[in-house]
Order: C-alpha cells, then sequence, then structure tokens
C-alpha cells in the first residue's frame, strides 16, 4: 500500500516560508552568489504572487497563472523559466520539510545564440593605453585581457587575490566559483607578461585582492561592472556585458583556436556538459570548414569550364 502523507498547516506568509528556504540553504553552504538569486528571483515573482498571502492557501494554479502572467508582461521566455526553476527548487525543499505537496513543472527554456565582441570590438579594447593613463584604466585594461585569456566570471575577477598568481609556472587559481569548486587556469605568455608588468604596479600583500580599487580594497560588483562600462565606452564600443566576454572567449575557442569541449568545459568551470554542448552547437566550427566543397547552391553556381582546342 503507498505510504500516504500528511502536509500540516504552516500559518506562515509564502514569503516567511520562502525566507526559511534561504535559511536552510545558507546553512547547506550554498554560495553567496546562489542566495543572492534566490532573494533576486523573490522579489520578481513577487510581483505576480502575491507571496505576503498565507504559504497555504497557494496552489499549483496560482503559480501557473503567475507564470502566464509573466509572458503576457513581456518578461523573456528563459527568465521565466529561470524563476520557475527556482521554484521548483523551493517546492522540492518544502516536500522535505513535509510543508507542501506541490510539483512544479518545468518551464521549457529556448536555446539562444550568445552574444559575442566582434574582432573590431576586440581590436579597440586591446590596444594598450598610454604610459600616461590613470591607474584605473590599466587595471580595465588588464582585466579585459585576463576575461580573453579565462573566460571567468565577474565574481570571479573581484576575488582572484595576489597570491592566486603563479607567474613561474603560469597559471592562476580561482577559489571562488559559481560552483563553489577551487580551479586551476593556466595563462598564456602574452597574459603572464602583462600580469606581471600589472602586479608591479598593483604592489600590495598576498591576501590583497588583485583587481582592486583606486584604494587598495575590493572591488564591489557594481564597481566593477560601472569600470569596464566606462573603459568600453572610452574605447567606442557601446556594448558593456562583462558576461558577454565569457561568451567571446568560448566562441573564439572554439572558433578561431580549433578546440574541444571537453577542455572548454574545464577551462570555464563547467560542473556538466550541458552549457558546453550548448556552445558547441552555436558556434560550431567544423560545420563551416570548406563549405563551398558542400552547399549545394555553391556546386549549382560554381563557373563551368569550356572546352577548348
Amino acid at each position: 500500500m503507498k505510504e500516504i502523507t500528511m502536509y500540516s498547516g504552516t500559518g506562515r506568509s509564502f514569503k516567511e516560508v520562502y525566507e526559511e528556504f534561504v535559511i536552510s540553504k545558507t546553512a547547506q553552504g550554498v554560495s553567496d552568489a546562489t542566495l543572492n538569486n534566490y532573494r533576486y528571483h523573490l522579489k520578481a515573482i513577487s510581483r505576480y504572487l502575491d507571496t505576503e498571502k498565507d504559504f497555504d492557501e497557494i496552489t499549483k494554479k496560482d503559480i501557473e497563472r503567475m507564470a502566464a502572467a509573466m509572458r503576457q508582461s513581456g518578461i523573456k521566455h528563459n527568465s521565466i523559466a529561470t524563476y520557475m526553476r527556482m521554484l521548483k527548487t523551493f517546492y522540492n525543499w518544502c516536500k522535505e520539510e513535509n510543508l507542501s505537496a506541490i510539483n512544479i513543472r518545468g518551464f521549457k527554456e529556448k536555446e539562444t545564440v550568445k552574444e559575442t565582441y566582434t574582432d573590431e570590438e576586440l581590436k579597440r579594447l586591446l590596444k594598450r593605453p598610454d604610459k600616461g593613463c590613470t591607474f584605473s584604466e590599466y587595471r580595465n585594461w588588464t582585466i579585459v585581457n585576463f576575461l580573453l585569456n579565462s573566460g571567468c566570471r565577474a565574481a570571479t575577477v573581484r576575488n582572484i587575490q595576489n597570491k592566486d598568481v603563479d607567474l613561474d609556472a603560469m597559471r592562476v587559481v580561482f577559489r571562488h566559483n559559481k560552483n563553489g569548486k577551487v580551479q586551476v587556469i593556466p595563462l598564456c605568455s602574452i597574459m603572464a607578461n602583462i600580469l606581471k608588468n600589472y602586479m608591479r604596479i598593483r604592489g600590495g600583500k598576498d591576501d590583497d585582492y588583485l583587481f582592486c580599487d583606486i584604494y587598495g580594497g575590493m572591488l564591489t560588483d557594481d564597481a566593477l561592472r560601472h569600470a569596464i562600462a566606462h573603459y568600453n565606452r572610452s574605447r567606442n564600443v557601446n556594448s558593456t556585458s562583462i558576461h558577454k566576454f565569457r561568451h567571446t572567449f568560448a566562441r573564439k575557442y572554439l572558433v578561431d583556436c580549433g578546440g574541444n569541449a571537453f577542455t572548454l568545459q574545464r577551462l570555464m568551470g563547467h560542473s556538466t556538459l550541458n552549457m558546453t554542448k550548448h556552445y558547441v552547437r552555436i558556434f560550431d566550427s567544423d560545420i563551416a570548414k570548406d563549405y563551398d566543397m558542400f552547399s549545394p547552391l555553391a556546386q549549382l553556381q560554381k563557373p563551368r569550364e569550356r572546352i577548348t582546342k
């Protein structure tokens, strides 16, 4: 006989139960970035779901109506998928805590082509600053080079310390990753030389942050984003996304450098091959090679040689 599980009333609002969920995940050691996402997502869904309402009164239909309202309001398809994935995690926790029996269905994500910086934009961004430039400009130029060497995330850049860089071994240790795992990334010879010169100017102790503010302290998330935005615009590059450098790294590695998916997975710190496979699908270099030899159109339009005596 199937066991019947009884769910007792909470007597609390959806928001209060959700806050308990966040506390539970905090105690489990979930990363700060993930916890911040949980809090951000709650604010986002509260515009379409009454989170002050009694938790026990929220039904599966309410969740479905929330998703429908998001679509009607024009929220991006994949953003809704992210919110629904978060709610699925939340309700799975509720089930473990004997608080709810609601099962959240996954919201199918649409595969999108990741935007990347053009070679012309990269040429402008990588041009070495003049000798009389400010420390901030020199630091930002170094960061842009570093992003194209490693394809790392903004949070990783902010958390690198001087001691994490080993110029002799030409590698850097990432201790702050999304998946919480330590990662060792190689430095190309050009990047190693850039960091050697930068660190001579930056100075500081081993525990100081590599890419610091003008006072030697850690860059905040907003400070880093504003710094790169200002730097890009100063080079006549309107796009200012830091994450776009990550997509650019993946495309250049696969298409221009002929890298393989398994190495890319390790370099980008993906826990599984799912995201790496996505990059491979949209940046497949092999399918474009020598396409004039295989395209039916090219073959049909190919000039034919006349027979001459």
